[in-house]
């Protein structure tokens, strides 16, 4: 194997450790922390990092395998299995982020009645439709023998074998990728720019109240005022910041996985091996970003994680009866932690 080949699979080797250790760092904070479990969010949280994590046990190993062989790494039976579970997952995973948006965008621009629009009941639904949904194309490619192993992605993935099936096998993958990854990322557009906009708007009133009170403060010190400028300017950034990394994270982790798969529809385009696996590589990262994005740098899952490593130490640093784990979620939704 030359050098490109073992960086690629040094680099998979990463994403799955990263990807195991966070996603089940997700699931462990679920699990211990009361406060999470009765969050609606956490439905889809959960969803997500149960996708993630199992992404990374059944399908990164195979494909980490296929790097280093350079040839199908199990028997035919398994392939299928092995790449059946991978077009349900990514779908799955796609869906939830799509989910996510659309609870944030409730909670921001409809927060007096987020606690009717969005129930526990209407999160089940939603997970169910995603789960619906993401199995259908998968069954439908394993009824037509669409799931073989291909050496382009070093992986069992959806692939043709027979040049008579490319007609239908084409309208397959349009309609398949337009239904998942073009679905969830108008909807994260959509969601998170409306989010944006009301964060924008709220940002610029305190600003004004800000400046407001920095004129009738006419014995404030320089630096004072400074730092509220400061602040104002952080406001503004922060709301973009956030934005940008759910956006943005979907489309470098995925596009390039999307195009390639239908620019290689066409019957006189070759994909270059090297950029086969590196865009396969890539929607695999987002399993491994996923958990930072979403749950562990907020400053909730923090807590969580430090009430948990205090417990294995047996150390109480933080009282229960001292911190009101609901109140950072409720603030999580609030518009000042948004801007």
């Amino acid at each position: 194997m030359d050098l490109a080949g073992v960086l690629l699979a040094f680099f998979l080797v990463l994403v799955l450790v990263i990807s195991l250790l966070s996603n089940l760092l997700v699931l462990l904070c679920f699990i211990y922390s009361t406060e999470l479990r009765k969050q609606v969010p956490g439905v889809f949280l959960v969803n997500l990092s149960f996708c993630n994590l199992l992404l990374t046990v059944l399908n990164m190993p195979f494909t980490l395998l296929g790097i280093l062989r350079n040839q199908p790494p199990v028997g035919d039976c398994i392939c299928k299995a092995v790449g059946f579970l991978e077009t349900f997952l990514t779908s799955n995973t796609m869906l939830s982020m799509a989910a996510l948006s659309i609870d944030k965008w409730i909670a921001v621009v409809f927060p007096l009645s987020y606690t009717s629009k969005m129930r526990y009941k209407d999160a089940v639904i939603l997970m169910s439709y995603s789960w619906i949904h993401s199995l259908t194309f998968p069954l439908v490619s394993l009824f037509f023998s669409w799931v073989d192993y291909s050496n382009v992605y070093a992986s069992c993935t959806l692939h043709l074998r027979e040049e008579t099936e490319r007609r239908r096998f084409t309208v397959f993958t349009i309609v398949f990728h337009a239904t998942s990854f073009m679905l969830s990322l108008v909807i994260l557009c959509f969601t998170y720019l409306k989010v944006f906009k009301v964060a924008r708007f709220h940002c610029k009133r305190i600003d004004i109240i800000t400046m407001q009170t920095l004129v009738l403060l006419v014995d404030i010190h320089p630096s004072v005022k400074q730092r509220c400028v400061n602040e104002q300017k952080r406001r503004r950034q922060r709301a973009t910041k956030k934005i940008s990394i759910f956006i943005g994270s979907f489309v470098i982790c995925f596009a390039p996985y999307i195009i390639t798969r239908l620019i290689e529809l066409l019957p006189f385009v070759t994909i270059n091996y090297y950029w086969g696996i590196v865009s396969k590589c890539l929607t695999y990262s987002k399993a491994a970003s996923d958990p930072f994005v979403y749950s562990l740098l907020r400053q909730q899952y923090k807590k969580v994680m430090i009430n948990i490593a205090n417990r294995i130490l047996k150390r109480d640093l933080y009282p229960s009866s001292g911190y009101n784990s609901s109140l950072d979620t409720e603030n999580d939704y609030c518009l000042h932690r948004t801007c």
